[in-house]
């Protein structure tokens, strides 16, 4: 990404019938979302946006190498560490997902529920891809994951 530089930066998505917009601080994503109106403040200059851009055109892309601050308590901030993991063009369930993360058990409610938690607080959709996971709540609206899961056939 652009060094240190700070802000809000969106750009219109065609395909998505909405804006792609993230927020940056000291270096790393603190938050995606897909607004129908950008906040005023936004700029369009930036590397990540390209990126999504390209994504959106059907150029496959891990993301992997961008820095998401990710400000949730440790158990989901696990879970969606492993979720990164899940590639390109690949899905996930609830349950696999539970029983890749250190210390949780796809049999226990408990542990399904922080699965669930994680992917319903997601604070940046897309870079960390709750589209990817087939039978969970996710902070991707449902209009943008089927147009998501649609580019990477899923």
């Amino acid at each position: 990404m652009q060094g240190d530089e700070a802000g809000i930066f969106a750009r219109e998505a065609p395909y998505l019938d909405r804006h792609v917009q993230v927020g940056v601080a000291q270096g790393r994503v603190i938050s995606v979302s897909f607004p129908r109106t950008p906040d005023g403040e936004a700029r369009s200059d930036h590397e990540l946006l390209d990126r999504i851009e390209s994504y959106l055109d059907g150029v496959e892309e891990s993301f992997d190498d961008v820095l998401v601050a990710l400000t949730v308590p440790t158990d989901q901030r696990s879970v969606l560490e492993v979720l990164r993991e899940i590639p390109y063009g690949e899905n996930a369930s609830v349950g696999q997902l539970a029983r890749l993360t250190a210390g949780l058990d796809d049999d226990n409610d408990d542990d399904l529920r922080t699965v669930r938690e994680a992917l319903a607080e997601n604070p940046a959709p897309l870079l960390i891809p709750d589209h990817r996971v087939r039978d969970g709540p996710g902070a991707t609206p449902p209009d943008i994951v089927d147009k998501l899961r649609s580019i990477e056939k899923l």
